[in-house]
């Protein structure tokens, strides 16, 4: 499976299990799934739901900062990458 960088975390919220994210290149749907690579941190996840601004959208693009619900622990400066099925 290819990855292509589309963005970095920002910031998590622990009880939530919410990442927060800049995308810088691209675009991510629901559906997509990405990966978050670090120095603690390296999992996969499928994007259940996005959010901008607190509210639901189908997908997000380059510039946007986005919530997105996550299964592990991320850290700011972890990096996301979008799983691309060959």
């Amino acid at each position: 499976m290819a990855e292509k960088k589309i963005g970095e975390v920002v910031k998590f919220f622990s009880k939530p299990s919410v990442a927060a994210v800049k995308i810088v290149d691209g675009e991510l749907n629901v559906g997509d799934s990405i990966k978050f690579s670090g120095h603690t941190t390296d999992f996969i996840d499928e994007v259940k739901s996005l959010e901008v601004d607190n509210k639901s959208v189908p997908k997000a693009v380059a510039g946007d900062f986005i919530g997105v619900k996550v299964s592990g622990r991320v850290r700011p400066g972890d990096e996301v990458f979008k799983v691309i099925p060959d």
